[in-house]
């Protein structure tokens, strides 16, 4: 993989606009992924992935959780988005998706599938429970 697979420098500053002006169902589920709050998880938010930014990124586990609102439906969006996670599957990372209406709704539903998700992904799933 090249040496900007993770981390692009010429995506830092949009990086940064997108951290620092999250949608509001980000910065809602944001306050559960961030200081290892689900199962001991590290996540980064908007993390470069090749030529793409992700919402949430746990490197550990090879997971990306994207958070759809409403421009996300559009034909034109339904199928750049398509290209962008059939790239990022290709890599061996899995991706979840989520509608705002979803996160702002039923968060503990959005934690649980996030968690269900990480057990199965991980090969570190099953030492880290039994610490």
């Amino acid at each position: 993989m090249p040496n900007n697979f993770y981390s692009s420098s010429s995506d830092l500053q949009r990086r940064r606009t997108l951290r620092n002006n999250p949608t509001p169902a980000e910065y809602e589920l944001w306050q559960y992924l961030r200081k290892r709050q689900v199962g001991g998880w590290k996540f980064r938010r908007q993390a470069s992935l090749g030529q793409y930014i992700v919402d949430f990124w746990c490197p550990e586990a090879r997971l990306v959780i994207e958070v759809d609102g409403n421009s996300h439906f559009t034909p034109e969006a339904l199928a750049y988005d398509a290209q962008r996670t059939q790239w990022i599957e290709r890599q061996n990372i899995r991706v979840i998706r989520f509608r705002n209406d979803e996160v702002h709704l039923d968060m503990t539903k959005v934690v649980r599938r996030i968690c269900d998700v990480l057990e199965t992904l991980s090969p570190l799933a099953m030492r880290r429970n039994h610490r």
